[in-house]
């Protein structure tokens, strides 16, 4: 290291990334789109890189999407348990992505299916992680009714992770979508109680009050720019805070 230069360090030992299934398919309208997976990856490498331990969750959105499914007829339990089965396929999707940059990873599964992935074993979890495994977290919670949100929070507190960062679109949490409303505003920090009491749509309730429960930041920030994971987590960069009041 240059003279005079000094090492930057993460503010984070271990985190947990839950990104969503829609940003897996890039430009496209269904499915995975390969080079979106690839970049998403490579974000993922620079973080490892500096030491940070980490979790990810993937929705399955992209994929099926239990809720959908169930508005169309089909009865919810099966529709659940087929959006649960889309997250392990966006799971491997990223196991291969990563692998293939030499990041050593682990599928586990809600719901076992040993041929593909881990069974999930809290301790077995833990113990990939302190050897700086990322650890993709695939099948939700394993019950239906429960989103992808609530299975990110849920994992996040049983892996003592210090903060939950949420991949978005956009950089941070608005009092309306920035998409169409221009005049929409931008918060810095927000509480768990204004996210709830507003509805900002950040995750869904469930998940939010379990992380108010259990005291975990979430950080909502845009995964679509290029060093953005990497530069939160070192406080820098557009990001929004959910946190205590």
């Amino acid at each position: 290291m240059p003279d005079g230069e000094t090492e930057t360090k993460p503010h984070y030992n271990r985190v947990l990334l839950k990104i969503s299934g829609e940003a897996l398919m890039g430009d496209t309208q269904f499915g995975l789109h390969p080079p979106t997976v690839e970049r998403i990856a490579k974000e993922i490498q620079k973080v490892h890189d500096t030491g940070v331990e980490i979790c990810l969750v993937i929705g399955g959105g992209n994929i099926f999407r239990g809720l959908q499914g169930s508005a169309q007829g089909m009865e919810r339990t099966t529709a659940d348990y087929m959006g649960m089965l889309a997250t392990v396929m966006n799971a491997l999707a990223m196991q291969s992505a990563l692998e293939a940059l030499e990041i050593h990873t682990r599928v586990i599964s809600a719901i076992p299916m040993d041929q593909v992935c881990e069974p999930y074993i809290r301790r077995r979890a833990v113990r990939h992680l302190e050897k700086k495994r990322v650890v993709i977290f695939a099948a939700g919670t394993g019950n239906p009714y429960f989103t992808t949100d609530t299975a990110a929070t849920l994992r996040a507190s049983e892996m003592k992770c210090e903060a939950i960062f949420k991949g978005t679109q956009v950089d941070g949490i608005y009092d309306s979508d920035p998409k169409t409303n221009p005049d929409a505003k931008r918060y810095e920090r927000v509480s768990y109680d204004t996210v709830l009491q507003k509805n900002l749509k950040v995750m869904d309730a469930s998940a939010i009050a379990l992380a108010r429960d259990n005291k975990l930041p979430i950080i909502v920030f845009s995964l679509d720019t290029p060093g953005g994971f990497l530069s939160i987590l070192d406080g820098k960069g557009k990001f929004t805070v959910v946190e205590p009041s």
